[in-house]
């Protein structure tokens, strides 16, 4: 199949008017939910942890630290809200470049027993790799923790081919109950790869623990097809939560101007990208002039204007009573959250909370149910909790 993408430019505003409405008059239009700037009375915000340079992802451990990664390449412990100033050693080479760096950070969810630590981040290209001279792609590893540094590392999996350029590594790391991990790949700037089924990029792979590709993958038959891709049509995933309840896999994903999504996440589906989407190219001109088509997935909601959504968690502890079973979702680019109003499988209403909070990168519950947010621009970490 021949894809072909427009690269004719928008004159004025008069398409941007076209897309809007044409959007907006869809019977099934999933804009969404007009937002409301809130602050919570019954909520407050404290910064917990600072000195962070750039950070990206946060993992609780059993004993109360928790992990930081900084993209950088740097991954740090927090104890008693004190950054510990040693690095943890064993960080294999990291492309920081862009949007490269050091990425995710995850705990297995029997980590008490095996001790394993996942983490992604952006692999320079190895010899006899494919791709770009001086190019790199997302991967998974997993390793063990002995003091400040990092053991019995095993590297799982990378995405091909390595592609030149600093942007759209996705690399959000999410375990179902089922002892599988999912991965979130960016189509790192080229966008048509996101449709090509022999290409890694702009997809969300599933593989065993222990980075096998299961059997029952939706395109291991499929003639020169990646086994390892669970969903594909993606652009740049960079939040990636399973429901507490249900085990339905939410993943939320960069846009472009006005096309940033939330999606629901299922077996060999098509989410679109780039043949449909809600948003324009940074240079106005036209992606796609459709926003739906046969056999590709609607999102459940899509943001419009942008907001650059970054970290995601679902809400899961009585003490947060008015936001349990709900999502809240990060913002770099207007420095907030967003509490999404979740039933069923709908957005029924969304609002700001902790407005101008900063560049969010991530959002966790804790294991003492409060909320954790990592701010890239500041270099902190801030806890949300009720007031006593």
């Amino acid at each position: 199949m021949k894809l072909q993408f427009s690269k004719k430019p928008i004159k004025g505003l008069l398409m941007l008017a076209i897309l809007a409405v044409s959007g907006l008059l869809m019977s099934h239009c999933n804009i969404a939910p007009q937002s409301t700037a809130h602050a919570d009375k019954n909520l407050t915000s404290e910064t917990t942890v600072t000195g962070l340079s750039m950070p990206w992802s946060m993992a609780f451990l059993p004993d109360g630290r928790f992990l930081v990664t900084e993209r950088t390449g740097k991954l740090r412990i927090v104890k008693d809200g004190q950054l510990d100033p040693q690095e943890i050693a064993g960080i294999p080479k990291v492309y920081y470049r862009g949007q490269g760096g050091l990425l995710d950070v995850a705990l297995h969810p029997n980590y008490k027993e095996n001790g394993w630590i996942y983490i992604s981040y952006s692999s320079p290209k190895k010899e006899g790799e494919v791709g770009d001279d001086n190019g790199a792609n997302t991967a998974l590893m997993r390793a063990k923790l002995n003091g400040h540094e990092l053991t019995n590392i095993e590297h799982l999996y990378k995405a091909s081919p390595n592609v030149k350029g600093g942007v759209h590594f996705g690399g959000k790391i999410l375990f179902d109950k089922k002892g599988y991990v999912f991965l979130s790949l960016g189509e790192r700037g080229q966008k048509e790869n996101a449709q090509r089924l022999n290409k890694a990029q702009g997809k969300i792979v599933r593989l065993h623990e222990d980075g096998k590709i299961p059997t029952d993958n939706p395109f291991v038959k499929t003639k020169d097809a990646l086994p390892e891709i669970w969903s594909y049509g993606h652009r740049n995933p960079q939040g990636l939560v399973m429901h507490p309840t249900t085990g339905t896999i939410w993943a939320h994903e960069h846009g472009p101007q006005g096309g940033d999504e939330l999606n629901i996440v299922e077996k060999g589906k098509n989410y679109g990208w780039p043949l449909i989407t809600y948003g324009i190219d940074y240079d106005n001109s036209i992606i796609s002039d459709k926003t739906e088509a046969p056999g590709m997935e609607q999102p459940v909601i899509y943001w419009k204007p942008s907001i650059a959504p970054c970290g995601m968690t679902f809400v899961n502890n009585a003490k947060f009573k008015d936001w349990n079973g709900d999502l809240l979702v990060g913002s770099l680019k207007f420095q907030n959250l967003e509490h999404l109003v979740i039933k069923g499988n709908k957005v029924v209403k969304k609002e700001i909370v902790f407005d101008k909070i900063g560049r969010v990168r991530d959002v966790k519950q804790g294991p003492d149910g409060n909320i954790y947010v990592v701010v890239e621009s500041t270099g902190a970490i801030v806890k949300i909790s009720p007031k006593a």
